[in-house]
């Protein structure tokens, strides 16, 4: 059962809520003698602790955060390291973890790939940072076992920076975040609310931490309760729950689109730290006596039961039991769900794949930050141990997270055990995540212990009239389902499992021997290795007085993931390359819009060389003369013009800043939506210098309208709360935009054009 209170709650000594309701201060007074007020209770929260102590404010509702460690991977530090260089980058001020996890098996372009191994090396050497090489760890797990610390904070690259379970409150951001605390600034946000997630009771065995994740997202997500919160994780099923299990939920709540998470800690943690061999690290973490929070959500883990994330979401959740039970009809409600995702482009069913009444799947898949634990893999394997997968379509992958975990495998036998049933055990990757490692068939259905199941995320090109599917599940039913041969089965109906829970020894020494720790030891002389596909990021103009927007593309899915914005898979080998990386934006949703962009930023370019944009193009011609007549200080000097896309709910899932800065070099201004899916995707398009506008009142927004927002710079500047504009081609149709609440550097970015101008003017 889960339950999401109405109301905030107090917790009293770690164990007991008070709802806050009318009888809440009588309550309290009973039992504590009197009643606390909700002001100091919200005070001692675990988060807002660790906040107060990385706030470099002296506003605890503004918070200005400087973070203790800083981590990314092989798709993003290029451009970070590349924006902080261009912005007086002198050297890496704290821990500053580059990890190879992401692109170092795509063979796409040749030598592109290594060429960001090497410039990440390079840079570990020259400003004092940390190079982790292909193959030794994700880099979530080289986070856990290396940079975690408890009371500290981590910002990542990555939308799943997660070790709340550790301990270390962790947030993945784009990298203009990133960037701004390489330059030593600070992470500015208003503080968020804290969602404390109670758990109670005890998981059945053969339940997994992603069946508990699932069942969370699928209770949280629609209705936004967590949404840019802190999730706090208490109560008495917390002690029942070994480290890895909750490392394993930790890492989804990413999906639920909370902002953080933290858990209490006790001697599991403790343990955990001492078999890192990082001691030091630990400390007990416990709430206040009274804690005042935000919400609750309610878990009784004795009653989550094994769970599958259907496609295209984790939040499209049923038990298996359900699924099973109810086949022919939860199918068609995918199918009816995949017409809007995949808005008709291919045909999409599962129910061929129904046999005799049950679901067979193609592909099994165990990996990554969320499924390549130890003791995910222990699991997989005592359910495995002595069986067959079979030698039809079914194919089982399993990708330890981190070389260590692979070692203390291969010495206890569990990586015999799995190999031997025909399963295929690979290195630490996380392409199975993003679509570069394990793509499917054609119409074929991969379950898979991993972060998301978004269209097209698994890697099939819909542009090219291909689709796959994948939903997530536990690595114990995915394991489960092998054992059947392809047969979709709940790991709790297998009763005879004996569950063995091998000891896990960590060696650090493999560490040593391969990581390069530059720490503290920045070396100015080295040069950086500047592979042909590393480019620098295009100049970019300041915001103009007046701005002329053309729609590039509409989308009115109810959530647009950044995927979506900008795929994963082998165009992430290009993510060096700006402009090589923009050919790929809204490829697979709108494969128009590149060149719809293209053609409005042609007329933007011929405005930055002083020429006159209407000669150029006839058609800006009419429209600007249309402007003119309503508006006669208008003029090519004073007005910019590019474009904007229109989508409902934009942003969910990864932190890449990609999904902005592509817009924003084919001459992207700003994003029209109802409201943002995250606000890491607001947080990019602004770093970018893109006005995240907000459209209260729906409007039919067609391609190629044309949208002009007359004053727009001092409405950026003097905080005007609502902005007119008017659609041009639409009889000059005035719609309302809201740019919603700015701190002043972030209006100086938007000014200014992108956070690199922010640091070169200022």
């Amino acid at each position: 059962m889960i339950k999401l209170f109405d109301n905030g709650a107090y917790l009293l000594h770690g164990t007991e809520l008070v709802e806050d309701n009318a009888e809440a201060g009588a309550v309290l007074a009973s039992k504590l003698g009197s009643a606390p007020s909700k002001e100091e209770a919200s005070k001692n929260t675990l988060a807002y602790g660790i906040l107060a102590k990385h706030n470099t404010s002296d506003n605890m509702e503004n918070l200005k955060i400087k973070f203790d460690k800083m981590t990314s991977h092989d798709i993003t530090f290029v451009g970070i390291i590349q924006t902080a260089r261009a912005s007086g980058l002198k050297e890496f001020p704290i821990p500053y973890v580059l990890t190879n996890c992401h692109n170092s098996l795509c063979a796409v372009g040749g030598t592109i790939n290594e060429d960001d191994h090497m410039f990440g090396l390079s840079c570990a050497k020259k400003y004092g940072g940390v190079y982790v090489p292909p193959h030794q760890a994700v880099i979530h797990q080289f986070a856990r076992e290396m940079l975690a610390e408890c009371g500290a904070m981590i910002l990542g690259s990555d939308s799943h920076t997660r070790y709340g379970a550790l301990g270390t409150m962790a947030i993945g951001e784009g990298g203009g975040e990133l960037a701004k605390q390489l330059l030593c600034k600070t992470y500015d946000v208003a503080k968020p609310g804290v969602i404390a997630i109670y758990l109670d009771g005890e998981v059945q065995k053969g339940v997994g931490p992603q069946d508990v994740a699932l069942a969370i997202i699928g209770a949280t997500f629609g209705c936004g309760y967590v949404k840019n919160k802190v999730m706090e994780f208490v109560g008495p099923g917390v002690d029942k729950l070994s480290a890895d299990f909750r490392i394993g939920i930790d890492v989804m709540t990413t999906e639920t689109t909370c902002l953080s998470s933290i858990w209490k800690t006790d001697d599991k943690i403790k343990d955990w730290y001492d078999i890192h061999g990082r001691s030091e690290a630990y400390k007990e973490m416990n709430p206040g006596d009274v804690a005042y929070y935000d919400g609750v959500v309610y878990v009784d883990l004795s009653t989550v039961k094994p769970m599958i994330a259907m496609p295209f979401h984790p939040s499209n959740t049923y038990t298996i039991d359900e699924l099973n039970a109810n086949l022919m009809d939860i199918l068609d409600d995918v199918e009816k769900r995949a017409l809007v995702s995949l808005d008709g482009k291919v045909d999409f069913t599962l129910k061929d794949k129904v046999r005799d009444g049950k679901l067979y799947v193609e592909q099994g898949i165990i990996a990554g930050c969320a499924g390549g634990g130890y003791e995910n893999i222990c699991d997989a394997a005592d359910i495995l141990r002595g069986k067959s997968i079979g030698a039809d379509e079914f194919t089982l992958s399993v990708y330890p997270a981190s070389t260590p975990i692979y070692m203390q495998l291969a010495k206890n036998g569990v990586l015999a055990d799995l190999i031997e049933t025909g399963s295929i055990v690979k290195t630490a990757f996380c392409g199975p995540c993003f679509g570069a490692g394990d793509t499917p068939a054609n119409n074929a259905f991969s379950i898979r212990h991993s972060t998301r199941n978004f269209p097209n995320r698994e890697g099939s090109k819909i542009q090219n009239g291909q689709i796959s599917s994948v939903a997530l599940m536990d690595a114990r039913s995915i394991a489960a389902t092998a054992a059947n041969k392809g047969y979709l089965t709940s790991a709790t109906d297998l009763a005879d499992i004996e569950y063995t829970h091998p000891k896990y020894f960590f060696d650090k020494a493999i560490y040593d021997r391969r990581v390069y720790n530059g720490v503290g030891k920045a070396d100015p002389s080295v040069e950086i290795k500047f592979g042909p596909n590393i480019k620098d990021w295009p100049e970019m103009v300041p915001l103009t007085d007046n701005l002329l927007l053309k729609v590039a593309s509409v989308i009115h899915d109810p959530v647009t993931t950044t995927d979506e914005l900008i795929p994963s898979g082998e165009t992430s080998s290009y993510r060096s390359n700006p402009l090589g990386l923009a050919e790929f934006t809204l490829s697979r949703k709108d494969p128009e819009y590149v060149g719809r962009a293209k053609a409005i930023q042609a007329v933007e370019k011929v405005r930055e060389a002083g020429e006159c944009m209407g000669k150029a193009f006839p058609e800006v011609k009419e429209v600007m003369h249309a402007i003119k007549e309503k508006f006669e200080d208008v003029c090519g000097s004073n007005t910019g013009v590019g474009s904007t896309i229109y989508a409902v709910k934009p942003g969910d899932g990864s932190a890449r800043e990609q999904a902005a800065s592509c817009q924003k070099v084919l001459g992207g201004w700003a994003n029209i939506a109802k409201e943002y899916a995250t606000k890491r995707y607001r947080s990019n398009l602004i770093n970018w210098g893109m006005l995240p506008f907000v459209i209260d009142k729906d409007f039919d927004f067609d391609n190629d309208d044309y949208v002009f927002i007359p004053g727009i710079k001092d409405a950026v500047k003097n905080k005007t709360e609502v902005i007119k504009a008017y659609v041009v081609n639409k009889n000059f149709a005035e719609i309302e935009l809201r740019l919603g609440e700015l701190t002043d550097d972030e209006r100086q970015i938007i000014t200014d054009g992108c956070l690199i101008n922010y640091y070169k003017y200022n």
